[in-house]
């Protein structure tokens, strides 16, 4: 196999807050990079005000470590609860657009728009957006907060790539003063490596080979529809192999997610069904 992809591809990844670049999806993209591909980690936010100066170091200290470029969104994008979310989407949006064009980007990473995190599924919202249409690139979803509830791409890997993963990690300093990211990384990485070959490929599937696994929902707009990939495992040096149409699956990525209709009914903006009683 060879050391190097015969046509590197260049992958954006968008990047909730200033530590996701290296806990949502890190060894994918560690594997992406070490294959010979171009990975651009775009900053969407850099936390609270107070926080930027710290924020925006740790993660250029993170993604130096990891080998990724870095593109801080200019300026910060607010994706905190009480923040303009919808107008957000909208600008995180009109710049991917702009960076798929300009960078001749081939594949996007980002947060499932179901992630469970207001600000994470506002990324996933603007990554749908920005990769629909037949010339979009090829979009891959991560869950952090939530589980994917189909994911079809396994990503196996070994000690070697979690201990850079942790790394760089390490580089957010403030942010694991507050919270075990580290133990999250490596129990994630367990977790998806015992119950990733089932969920991917079948309940019944023997386990993959492999210490560690990360898992993805591949999808791809082709046609006017979304479409999901079938399962399969990650080719790092020729990554897009396989095409995406498994099955439609704009149903999911257009719906509004739990969290949402949560807040909504919270706000009192969303009706309550027919029977239920308000609480009291």
């Amino acid at each position: 196999m060879p050391d190097t992809a015969p046509v590197p591809l260049t992958v954006l990844h968008l990047s909730p807050h200033p530590d996701d670049e290296v806990i949502g999806a890190p060894a994918t993209l560690l594997r992406l990079r070490d294959a010979g591909h171009r990975v651009v980690n775009l900053a969407c936010s850099l936390g609270r005000p107070t926080d930027h100066e710290r924020r925006r170091a740790e993660v250029a200290e993170a993604c130096r470590r990891a080998g990724f470029e870095l593109i801080v969104h200019d300026p910060p994008l607010g994706i905190s609860a009480k923040d303009d979310l919808d107008a957000a989407q909208a600008a995180l949006t009109i710049t991917a657009v702009a960076l798929i064009g300009g960078l001749g980007v081939d594949l996007v990473v980002a947060p499932s728009p179901h992630d469970g995190h207001h600000g994470h599924e506002v990324v996933g919202r603007a990554a749908r957006d920005a990769c629909l249409g037949d010339d979009g690139p090829r979009l891959w979803l991560w869950g952090l907060w939530a589980d994917l509830p189909l994911p079809t791409l396994f990503v196996p890997f070994g000690d070697d790539v979690l201990d850079r993963a942790v790394g760089a990690l390490r580089a957010h300093r403030g942010e694991l003063e507050r919270n075990a990211y580290v133990d999250l990384l490596r129990a994630r990485s367990t977790v998806a490596r015992v119950l990733g070959s089932e969920r991917v490929f079948g309940f019944g599937s023997a386990v993959r080979p492999g210490a560690h696994a990360e898992l993805l929902t591949e999808v791809q707009s082709t046609g006017g529809e979304w479409w999901v990939g079938a399962p399969r495992e990650l080719a790092p040096h020729d990554p897009l192999t396989a095409v995406p149409r498994d099955r439609p699956l704009g149903w999911w990525l257009n719906e509004r997610s739990f969290s949402a209709r949560q807040r909504e009914r919270r706000a009192g903006s969303s009706p309550l069904p027919p029977g239920a009683r308000p609480a009291a």
